[in-house]
């Protein structure tokens, strides 16, 4: 596996009314807080970050101490300011939540991000043969060697009606075109194959065309209310229009992804996000890394969609996304499996973030 991939889509299906962020030669100011000012800080149970934070802290330990992690200005990381700290880590005993938390309040210094959209996504499950045909006849591909940095391939619409066909990419063929559309907002799955193996799959690329979220497309037609875009009412909008104004819908987004085979992922491990380490349910997140170093532990106060309670918890930043752009812009890894779909596909609420800076 390589130690970093580029940033897969996991854009949201319509583009959060957010502040614009702060140019990119304009890093953002620190506004420095104290841990009594996070909300729900002394009920977490800060112990089950760590499993999150030491796999961050194996690729942390792996890069030259000056490398970057990621971060803008004064909020900039380099992986030596990590590795002191990460060896602490490595000595913690499992389920000592005080000491888990005596540790974080002595090597980080909060700092407010701010406030922004709070997302989620979640490793989507497929059905799925080696073999087109039946019911399988939709391809995931495989990267074509031509793809470059900069290079543009033949859009959505183009691969669709076949342009990359003959040529041997086709990884797997799924058995829904709605499916595997959302499988490449996710950027990795499982696909189940009829003899009841289960396969991964990963982000490899994509055509070089920019992403337009559906659901802003179904908002200019007023089908649908802003508020109400969610991946369950897309779901059921394409449900109800049928097989030919589903395709001319997801048509109308460009983008389109590539895949690659995970073999030596196992099933009870979460998929790899760009720091190269698999991913945790729930204390995972997706940043944008100019704003925020990979590896820094965040404090979320959002709100979970499915209980309609307060979600108030530490994740570490351990991936990118194509459109999570901002300094308290987070996408939360919600896991695998229906119900973390459905969290993920219904979290679209503002939330406060801090992010965790080594003192």
């Amino acid at each position: 596996m390589r130690a970093e991939a580029p940033p897969p889509e996991r854009p949201a299906l319509v583009e959060p009314a957010a502040p614009a962020p702060p140019a990119p030669d304009v890093p953002p100011l620190p506004r420095l807080a104290a841990f009594g000012d996070l909300l729900g800080w002394a009920s977490e149970r800060h112990a089950e970050v760590l499993p999150a934070l030491r796999a961050a802290c194996a690729a942390i330990r792996a890069k030259p101490a000056d490398q970057p992690l990621g971060g803008a200005g004064p909020l900039a990381v380099r992986a030596g300011a990590m590795v002191p700290i990460c060896v602490e880590a490595a000595r913690l005993r499992p389920g000592r939540h005080q000491a888990a938390r005596d540790f974080l309040e002595r090597r980080f210094q909060p700092v407010l991000l701010g406030e922004d959209t709070l997302t989620g996504y979640y490793e989507p499950e497929l059905r799925g043969s080696f073999a087109n045909g039946g019911a399988y006849t939709v391809p995931l591909h495989a990267r074509p060697p031509e793809l470059a940095p900069g290079r543009r391939l033949p859009d959505r619409a183009a691969i669709t009606a076949g342009a990359l066909a003959g040529r041997g990419l086709e990884l797997l063929f799924v058995d829904s075109p709605v499916d595997a559309f959302f499988l490449h907002i996710q950027g990795s799955g499982r696909v189940r194959l009829p003899d009841g193996r289960v396969l991964r799959v990963g982000y490899d690329g994509q055509n070089g065309h920019s992403y337009i979220a559906i659901g802003r497309v179904l908002v200019e037609r007023g089908v649908m209310p802003r508020e109400a875009v969610t991946m369950q009412s897309i779901r059921a909008w394409m449900a109800a229009a049928g097989p030919a104004a589903t395709a001319e819908l997801m048509a109308r987004n460009p983008s389109y992804v590539f895949f690659r085979l995970l073999p030596d992922l196992p099933p009870e491990a979460g998929p790899v996000g760009a720091f190269g380490v698999s991913l945790a349910p729930m204390r995972n997140a997706a940043v944008d890394r100019a704003q925020v170093a990979l590896g820094l532990p965040l404090w979320i106060n959002g709100r979970d969609p499915l209980a309609g309670a307060p979600l108030r918890r530490l994740a570490v930043a351990a991936d990118v996304g194509g459109a999570i752009r901002g300094p308290a812009r987070v996408d939360l890894f919600t896991g695998w499996g229906a119900e973390a779909g459905e969290r993920a596909g219904r979290m679209r609420d503002r939330a406060e973030v801090y992010a965790l800076v080594p003192r």
